[in-house]
């Protein structure tokens, strides 16, 4: 069955991945994090090309930007490695390159975030500027991580009551990102994470020479159940359309409306101008949905109140981290046939993509 492409840990994932890759005689470089995983194993963000190392285009799929969304990225490209799509793709003048777990710290831990409670879709930035700021967080900052957790009904009732007065303001929102709060959501950081270095590092030898790089981000979280919504971002009139005739007019452009991902600075994709600037770019965020809204928000804030207290009740901390697996990783069968199958439909689109002069 394809559910059994899931894994229950990153330690299971990275291990079936890495067989996998070799199994099928990819060229591999482990790329292993100062830090330990959960269970003291060692972590590191794994990347496997497949095809021709000369070949003029590169799909690349990468997993585990958010911790935990890593389940469902993990088992795409886990996938991806056992279907004959990888061969056609070669025969195409194509390589492929997986980057497993861009966040193997989160992936690890269960959170979302990395080590230094940095979200890594908010870090891609240029440091020798502010980032922008964010006064729509700030006004519900202290409530979306308040001094005691669990929190009481009274500040739920008032987040809520907040939350809901901002509905409709986009520029920006409260998960467009922040580098004020340390100990908060949505936390950009001042400096290029571990992360950002790496998978720079791994675009500058791989993407090196290439003519066109297409790159699908797989997140999970937001949305409806299952459904994938394929998200794109601030680019040119030239590339939206080649993007929109690879993937549908239902690509969504994450300015618009009725977008689920907010506008954001710093997404992962946006370094690959920078890195490998001969290459057309046509990127796409994948977004799986979940849990409804308020209850993935909920997961979010109890582990930033984790992070910055450490030394929780074990009860405590084992209950926010269960949240957040269940909150990026639904474990039903229905749900995992959907993200693989819509996967691979875009997975085909992309090599097809490719493929045309």
């Amino acid at each position: 069955m394809s559910a059994n492409l899931f894994s229950a840990t990153y330690r299971q994932a990275r291990e079936r991945f890495l067989d996998a890759a070799r199994a099928s005689g990819a060229a591999i470089r482990s790329h292993v994090h100062p830090r330990k995983g959960a269970e003291g194993e060692e972590i590191a963000m794994d990347a496997a090309l497949i095809g021709p190392a000369d070949a003029s285009s590169l799909f690349i799929v990468s997993s585990g930007t958010h911790g935990p969304e890593g389940f469902s990225g993990s088992a795409c490209q886990l996938g991806l490695l056992g279907d004959s799509l990888a061969t056609r793709a070669g025969q195409n003048d194509t390589a492929i390159l997986l980057i497993h777990a861009v966040n193997p710290f989160g992936f690890s831990h269960l959170t979302r975030t990395n080590e230094d409670n940095i979200d890594l879709n908010r870090n891609f930035n240029d440091f020798s500027q502010p980032y922008p700021p964010n006064d729509t967080y700030e006004e519900v900052h202290p409530l979306l991580v308040p001094a005691i957790w669990p929190p009481s009904d009274a500040d739920e009732a008032l987040l809520a009551t907040r939350m809901q007065e901002l509905v409709g303001r986009r520029t920006p929102g409260v998960s467009s990102g922040q580098a004020v709060h340390p100990d908060g959501l949505f936390y950009a950081g001042t400096a290029p994470s571990w992360s950002n270095s790496t998978v720079r590092a791994i675009l500058r030898e791989h993407g090196a020479g290439r003519r066109h790089i297409a790159w699908i981000d797989v997140h999970t979280g937001l949305g409806p159940r299952g459904h994938g919504e394929k998200i794109f971002g601030r680019h040119s009139a030239e590339t939206q359309a080649r993007a929109m005739a690879w993937w549908g007019r239902d690509l969504i452009v994450s300015t618009m409306a009725q977008s689920v991902s907010p506008r954001t600075a710093g997404h992962i994709t946006s370094c690959a101008p920078q890195e490998c600037p001969d290459a057309a770019l046509t990127p796409m965020t994948l977004e799986y949905g979940t849990l409804p809204n308020p209850d993935v928000r909920r997961a979010l804030r109890g582990e930033a109140w984790l992070f910055g207290h450490p030394d929780a009740p074990p009860a405590v901390a084992a209950a926010i981290k269960r949240a957040a697996r269940d909150a990026f990783y639904v474990d039903a069968d229905d749900w995992k046939g959907m993200i693989l199958g819509q996967f691979r439909a875009l997975a085909l689109q992309t090599l097809n993509g490719l493929a045309q002069p």
